[in-house]
């Protein structure tokens, strides 16, 4: 299964340097990492780890989703 993933830097003023927040929308879940390949590895744990458990428990997995990407400037 494919998911969207959406990356975020953490903002510097939360002391976690070169980190960032991974959000994946279609599960509602956010993990982060350190740099891009890690807050990848973490959502894909994350990720894997949350459709084990929802396996177990016999409910029915989430199926990917398109995501689309925008970015807002207010004034």
């Amino acid at each position: 299964m494919k998911y969207a993933v959406m990356l975020e830097r953490v903002p510097e003023a939360e002391g976690m340097p070169g980190f960032f927040y991974a959000h994946v929308p279609s599960l509602s879940l956010t993990t982060h990492g350190s740099g891009i390949e890690g807050a990848l590895e973490a959502a894909r744990d994350l990720v894997t780890l949350w459709n084990e458990e929802k396996r177990a428990h016999g409910e029915t997995v989430s199926s990917s989703s398109e995501a689309i990407l925008a970015t807002l400037e207010i004034a």
